[in-house]
């Protein structure tokens, strides 16, 4: 698959004055509960209804969708608000009945996008469709997974393409519940300019007092839209209740978002310069929590010296992270100058972090 200007077909035709929006609830839980929030959703930047027919939990014992029944009430909610609707599919029978139902747009979860297998099987059902397909990243950071899952799409006749970025699990503590890893989105822009982006602030915060900051981000780095839970009591939502916002929150962070849509030379400039400076921010953010890790690993290694009495300088020790950084950095275009003063500081605060544990 290569980048085109016709991969962005289905979205530009839709000419809007604002990114992309698929809303609605996590799962569809009643038909009343489908149809109401449809209704507070229908005058609003909303493109895209989304409800979870089908729920894939991590365990079982979970509440995993009401199933097809639910495909039933998305079309009701086309016939009482005209607006279109999406669900998700992980199977070719899912393909098969959301199809039947008239779903106008359709997205691959980052558990099916995992398995080469699934998706293949979900490619071979969906052939020749005009239906709009988003896939989101995998579950684990790898592109070429991500970019595998969408080229089988692509290969069986399926134009109207997307991807969703979600975030990625880790074992590690984080205040995402996926943590976003930016990079890994800017370098899927690089290699596909063309395919529309979207981002899933819900399932990368699980905290829907993070949603702006995340979605803000996403517009800053070019993300053509925003896919974002909404429920009319988001509390007792039967899955993902803490994610999950009011449809008058929602409108509030549309009317709040930065979204910028000049088209002059100016102004080109200046989209091209608050995207490469999203693009540091983000860097930035993570060059700070790496070194944070870094300190936390420089506190174990002064409780064990302190468990054993040695001295907190180890010069021999030194001298070898200090040269093995010096060669890396030359590999990146660093400066011997710069990778000497910026590790001195480091150093200098890993002895400062390692005294204190073995003088407390």
């Amino acid at each position: 698959m290569e980048n085109k200007k016709e991969l962005r077909n289905w979205l530009d035709d839709m000419k809007l004055d604002h990114p992309l929006v698929i809303a609605g609830p996590c799962s569809a839980e009643t038909e009343e509960q489908v149809l109401k929030i449809a209704h507070e959703l229908k005058d609003t930047d909303v493109n895209y209804y989304r409800a979870g027919i089908w729920k894939p939990r991590t365990r079982p014992g979970n509440f995993e969708g009401v199933g097809a029944l639910g495909l039933k009430w998305l079309q009701k909610v086309k016939e009482e608000t005209g607006m279109k609707t999406c669900t998700e599919v992980a199977n070719a029978n899912h393909v098969k009945l959301a199809l039947e139902h008239d779903i106008d747009l359709l997205w691959i979860g980052a558990r099916s996008t995992v398995s080469p297998f699934i998706m293949q099987e979900i490619a071979d059902a969906l052939q020749g469709t005009d239906k709009i397909v988003l896939v989101k990243n995998p579950v684990n950071p790898d592109l070429a997974l991500w970019l595998g899952g969408i080229e089988r799409l692509y290969k069986a006749g399926i134009k109207n393409l997307g991807a969703i970025h979600r975030g990625f699990s880790t074992y590690e503590k984080s205040k995402y519940r996926n943590i976003p890893e930016w990079q890994l989105a800017i370098e899927f822009q690089n290699k596909f300019p063309d395919l529309p982006l979207i981002n899933d602030p819900s399932h990368i915060t699980g905290k829907r007092d993070m949603i702006f900051e995340v979605s803000q981000t996403a517009l800053d780095l070019n993300f053509d839209g925003l896919m974002i839970e909404t429920h009319f009591d988001p509390d007792n939502a039967w899955s993902d209740a803490a994610q999950q916002v009011t449809p008058a929150t929602l409108k509030q962070i549309m009317k709040d978002l930065k979204i910028r849509k000049e088209t002059d030379t100016e102004a080109d400039y200046k989209n091209s310069l608050d995207n490469l400076r999203a693009q540091i921010n983000v860097l930035d953010n993570q060059l700070v929590e790496m070194l944070g890790k870094r300190m936390k690993v420089a506190d174990e290694i002064g409780k064990l010296k302190k468990d054993k009495n040695v001295a907190v300088l180890q010069t021999k020790r030194w001298n070898e992270i200090l040269g093995n950084m010096i060669l890396e950095g030359e590999t990146r275009g660093l400066s011997e100058e710069f990778i000497l003063r910026m590790f001195k500081a480091i150093h200098q605060e890993s002895i400062n972090h390692q005294e204190k544990i073995i003088n407390s």
